[in-house]
């Protein structure tokens, strides 16, 4: 096959559409439903990154994209008792494989942004995963391979209309890509950068004792990154992102947008969220939304009379903010990463607020003296890398 004709392109009236190779075939068949535009720039992105995870780590990787930049990413790590609560997935009667652990995380992590996602895996669906894929709202999905059960179960979905890719894990496209824009070609070298053991080795703080657990999440920073709309940082903690700021034009907004999602990851895990009496039947998307506000500046859109009790059985008490920094100072160890250097110490002073150890980023602000001051005021650590990973 070498195109493939798309309902429209990013908007219903872009037409016609399609993708196409002008050499060679394509690296896909799509196995159920059909595609959009939107849809393949998710889903090539995604498993360009979970690829890569994969080949940094060792591990299996999962991502869940949304309008063209990751919404979560995470390797295959066991998950907690806690993790499966607030995931959603406690209710499963399922041994995970570590590629399903990969995709609950991924997906857990916010799951507000996940909702109707389009999914990558860098390892062949097998029926466990397939099974969590199947309760989630979500748009499709693209793998290496998909074992008979698990494609059996993803095309029962969306009424047989979700969409499964394949992709050939072989598969290398040319060293120079090009696209479009206002009827001119733009043309570059693909970004092709390996990130691998060696890429944090220059730590320019006080503490450099980088363990390694904290060079698979900045591993898994830096390389989500690099699928994310600039400017953009990443927020890592338990090989998974709990914080993902894409494509704002300040730095210290990217970074108070990660960090807030990054918080809003660890108070989901606090006593009074755990605690939440829901009531029955509700829906699993408006119980995302109703954590989302109750943790959030505007909890009395679910706490006020004649609105709680829709939600919850019981009428929760005020989660004041005061409770909440006291919770947020017990998360620590976390990585971050940046896509460009910080210019100011301010976005490692926001990093702190959400439990930062361990930061990368590109160095070479006029201001580095001020950012490594602020990192060795917190006792973090942080590796120059030397590479901008600027994406667009």
């Amino acid at each position: 096959m070498k195109e493939y004709e798309l309902k429209y392109g990013c908007n219903p009236n872009q037409k016609p559409a399609k993708i196409y190779m002008e050499n060679g075939e394509l690296p896909i068949e799509v196995l159920s439903g059909r595609a959009g535009y939107i849809n393949f720039l998710d889903a090539f992105n995604g498993w360009q990154l979970v690829k890569e995870i994969k080949k940094a780590t060792g591990l299996p990787a999962a991502t869940s994209f949304k309008h063209v930049s990751p919404a979560g990413a995470a390797v295959g790590l066991p998950l907690s008792e806690v993790e499966k609560k607030i995931y959603w997935v406690d209710d499963m009667d399922v041994e995970f494989t570590p590629l399903a652990n990969a995709y609950i995380r991924a997906r857990g992590a916010d799951r507000m942004s996940s909702f109707g996602d389009f999914i990558a895996l860098s390892d062949v669906c097998d029926k466990e995963t397939a099974l969590v894929i199947k309760r989630e709202v979500s748009d499709g999905v693209i793998a290496p391979g998909y074992s008979d059960e698990a494609l059996e179960i993803l095309k029962s979905k969306k009424k047989g209309n979700y969409c499964v890719i394949k992709i050939d894990p072989e598969y290398e496209p040319e060293k120079l890509e090009r696209k479009q824009v206002f009827g001119i070609t733009f043309e570059q070298g693909r970004n092709e950068l390996d990130i691998n053991d060696e890429f944090f080795n220059n730590i320019v703080t006080e503490n450099k004792e980088l363990t390694k657990q904290a060079k698979i999440d900045l591993a898994i920073a830096m390389i989500t990154l690099k699928y994310t709309q600039s400017n953009s940082v990443c927020y890592v903690k338990g090989g998974q992102a709990i914080g993902i700021g894409a494509g704002q034009q300040s730095r210290i907004h990217c970074t108070r947008l990660a960090g807030q999602k990054a918080d809003n990851w660890w108070l989901r895990q606090s006593p009074q969220v755990l605690g939440l009496q829901f009531v029955d039947n509700i829906r699993r998307a408006d119980r995302d939304n109703a954590i989302d506000l109750y943790i959030g500046e505007d909890y009395m859109d679910v706490l006020a009379d004649g609105e709680w009790e829709k939600i919850f059985k019981v009428k929760p008490e005020v989660f004041t903010a005061e409770q909440k920094r006291m919770w947020l100072d017990k998360n620590t160890g976390v990585a971050l990463g940046s896509d460009a250097f910080f210019p100011f110490g301010d976005n490692i002073e926001r990093a702190h607020k959400s439990g930062v150890t361990y930061v990368a980023e590109p160095g070479g602000s006029i201001r580095d003296d001020h950012v490594i001051d602020t990192c060795n005021k917190y006792n973090m650590v942080m590796s120059f890398t030397g590479i901008r990973l600027f994406h667009h």
